[in-house]
């Protein structure tokens, strides 16, 4: 199978001023305010070692050359794990096929969610709710307009009897959640969650664990709050070995604390042609030897923009490509990852555009819906 490696074992940070250990852990108060791609390909036998090295944002003009995409990408298909056949599904399709609903009441919700079958949910409006709605296997929830919000509470994917396999969530806003906004988990895969803007909830906005695997993250907006996107259950949580393979691409991480994923276990995690603004933590961090690559990314005013280790978590591997560092910190890489091409095609937008890319094509109503 093809790796990427990176060049030394550990990059030295140049910022001491926040330490390892200064994320909290678990459920914490809310933070409000301020501040189908094809089948999947055989693994190559041959290890193709490829070195990284950080790209300073003056010299951005100066890299190879690479193939821009238009701003909104309102695709009808993922791309990234979301759109590779596996685990007998071929693709990330969620409800289509079965019949369409508009929902204006969390009840509604509740009861398509659930349902058996496909379905398209149509949000229309603001849809108030607590807790966390299950949304079970072949759901496609689809926001109206650019004012589709689920609001106090979250959705997620799956419960320990009923998968949330074959899901697609598009063109919501979620806020103040009283738990996760979203939660992929126990085993669900193809997800496909797109053009979102999620903020001000209580623990994790976007969090995947419990051997969830084959997802993509894309095109949305994460503001106002910390703990952003987790990837794995927890450090002794070993069953996600193997599993938790996502693709984040084309997200805008504006002016959140951390966790742009914190990463435990998972191999290959792509994170490409992200924004990430002000982060007072930290970017990326990769623990528990999982396998990240981080490439064609802006990072800007983020001290620390990639992590190996964090706080009580062992240190994981990271190589790093093709990102720009604008007024931040040095990245700490290492080891190898298995190339993610090994499982999908991709092209990378410039990363030297991707703050106006990113800005102009994220969030809700970007989509014609």
């Amino acid at each position: 199978m093809s790796v990427v490696s990176a060049p030394h074992s550990l990059a030295t940070k140049p910022y001491a001023t926040r330490p390892h250990g200064s994320e909290p852990h678990g459920s914490g108060p809310r933070r409000t305010g301020a501040r189908p791609w094809g089948r999947l390909l055989a693994a190559a036998t041959l290890a193709v070692a490829l070195t990284s090295a950080p790209l300073p944002a003056e010299s951005a003009a100066a890299l190879p050359a690479v193939v821009p995409v238009a701003a909104a990408r309102a695709a009808d298909a993922p791309i990234g794990f979301a759109s590779v056949d596996a685990l007998g599904q071929n693709g990330t399709t969620g409800g289509a096929g079965g019949p369409s609903v508009t929902i204006t009441t969390a009840a509604q919700l509740k009861d398509y969610a659930g349902r058996a079958g496909p379905y398209t949910l149509w949000i229309s409006g603001r849809v108030r709710t607590s807790g966390m709605i299950t949304v079970v296997a072949n759901k496609s929830i689809l926001g109206v307009g650019a004012t589709a919000e689920i609001t106090g509470g979250g959705l997620q994917l799956g419960s320990t009897t009923r998968p949330g396999n074959n899901v697609i969530i598009r063109n919501l806003r979620f806020t103040a959640a009283d738990d996760d906004s979203i939660s992929v988990t126990n085993k669900a895969h193809h997800v496909w969650i797109d053009h979102n803007d999620l903020s001000d909830g209580y623990d994790g906005l976007l969090d995947i664990k419990r051997e969830s695997d084959f997802v993509t993250v894309s095109w949305n907006r994460f503001h106002d709050h910390s703990k952003t996107m987790l990837l794995g259950h927890s450090d002794t949580y070993t069953a996600d070995i193997g599993k938790l393979r996502v693709t984040y691409h084309h997200n805008f991480f504006d002016g959140t604390d951390q966790r742009h994923p914190r990463v435990r276990f998972a191999e290959p995690v792509h994170v490409f042609n992200n924004y990430y603004r002000n982060n007072s933590l930290y970017g990326v961090a990769s623990t528990e030897n999982a396998g990240v690559l981080v490439e064609g990314n802006y990072f800007e005013n983020v001290a620390h923009p990639i992590h190996v280790g964090y706080d009580k978590s062992a240190p994981g591997r990271v190589v790093e490509r093709r990102n720009v560092y604008a007024g931040s910190g040095a990245p700490e890489t290492a080891g190898t990852v298995v190339e993610p091409s090994t499982y999908y095609p991709y092209t990378l937008d410039e990363p030297a555009k991707i703050p106006s890319i990113v800005e102009a094509g994220t969030g809700v109503g970007k989509l014609g819906f």
